[in-house]
Formats: C-alpha cells, sequence, structure tokens
C-alpha cells in the first residue's frame, strides 16, 4: 500500500524511508484494524506526508497516526 502511494509523491523517499513508512503504516492497520481499501490509502496518505513534511521518528510517527 505505501509502495503506490509513494509513486504519487512528490519527493522520493529511500528504501529506508519507505521501510518505516510501511513499518507504521501496518502497526497502524493493525492497532485500528483497518480493512477497507479507502480507509488504507487515506492512512498511507496520511503516514507519506507526515514524513514528507518532518515527522521522521518512527514512534513520533505512530503517536501522532494512531
Amino acid at each position: 500500500m505505501i509502495q503506490s502511494q509513494i509513486a504519487d509523491a512528490q519527493t522520493v523517499l529511500g528504501d529506508e524511508e519507505v521501510a518505516l513508512c510501511q513499518r507504521v503504516f501496518d502497526q497502524i492497520s493493525s492497532v485500528r484494524r483497518i480493512t477497507t481499501d479507502t480507509e488504507r490509502e487515506d492512512l498511507a496518505q496520511r503516514v507519506i506526508h507526515s514524513y514528507q513534511h518532518g515527522v521522521k521518528d518512527e514512534g513520533a510517527l505512530l503517536r501522532l497516526l494512531i
């Protein structure tokens, strides 16, 4: 899910950055029990947007988005 959203992002993310965003996405999806494609796409966009706007710490992203 994160990969498809990154293709649309203005800033290219490196492999480590993608992996971090994917971990955050997976953890939040599990905690919030996200199941629909719409919810998944929204979360992926929010993770990437937050990361690109300076929230680079994995724990901070989790706290912000859970």
